[in-house]
């Protein structure tokens, strides 16, 4: 949606899902998604959001036009960044490969730096800077008000890099689905009934084999097959 004389530029590979508004001066970069409930409204600032980025569902982002401090601030989101389900970000920057957890809140002036990880329900007060660290230490900060907690492991780092891209393939497939049209919709609920799993006992005394057909298979970067874990 337009305000006055903005009007959002989001990338033709981003995915805005269904029922997200993205309101304003607001850039939405190549792969990046925005999901189900989220509100992206860049009325009295900018909202900027990089590549590869994904803003999960029920999140809210917003930006400052003044403060107690006076800043007018814009909220900057950076590439590969994971932001969980309703965090709520206001004029504040959460710079690449960051990642923000469910339910966080980062306020005015915030600044997550590279590769750090704001935990799940952390409120992170204004002005803070939540840095990679010394030596490249990469940092959890979690709490009310959120404080450092510990360095990151190595599967963290490993995860936040890795659900980002996830999330760009998952992008994909729900962005396939919504511009299904209807005749396709129907006609894959009458497969579904078809080949729905049957008890396999039932389904040998009648000699049917039932395998799902092409349409109604997830892909295999959203649903992959797990590797064992080497012992």
């Amino acid at each position: 949606m337009n305000i006055f004389d903005k009007a959002p530029v989001v990338d033709k590979d981003a995915f805005v899902a269904p029922g997200a508004s993205v309101i304003g001066d607001v850039l939405v970069g190549r792969g990046s998604s925005i999901w189900y409930g989220c509100v992206l409204r860049g009325d009295v600032n900018s909202i900027s959001v990089g590549s590869g980025t994904n803003i999960q569902d029920n999140s809210l982002v917003h930006v400052a036009k003044s403060n107690l401090s006076g800043k007018v601030l814009p909220t900057i989101i950076g590439d590969n960044v994971t932001v969980g389900h309703s965090a709520v970000l206001h004029g504040c920057t959460v710079e690449d490969e960051a990642f923000v957890g469910m339910g966080a809140t980062l306020l005015d002036g915030v600044v997550v730096e590279k590769h750090a990880m704001v935990a799940a329900g952390a409120l992170v007060r204004q002005n803070t800077r939540i840095p990679t660290g010394e030596f490249d230490v990469k940092q959890v900060w979690g709490g009310n008000p959120a404080k450092f907690l510990r360095k990151l492991t190595d599967e963290e780092i490993a995860f936040i890099a890795q659900s980002a891209t996830n999330y760009s393939n998952l992008a994909q497939v729900h962005a396939a689905e919504n511009a299904k049209p209807f005749d396709e919709i129907e006609f894959e609920k009458v497969l579904r009934k078809k080949f729905a799993k049957k008890d396999e006992e039932y389904d040998s005394m009648l000699g049917v084999v039932r395998e799902l057909p092409p349409e109604l298979i997830l892909p295999k970067n959203v649903l992959p097959d797990k590797e064992p874990k080497a012992k």
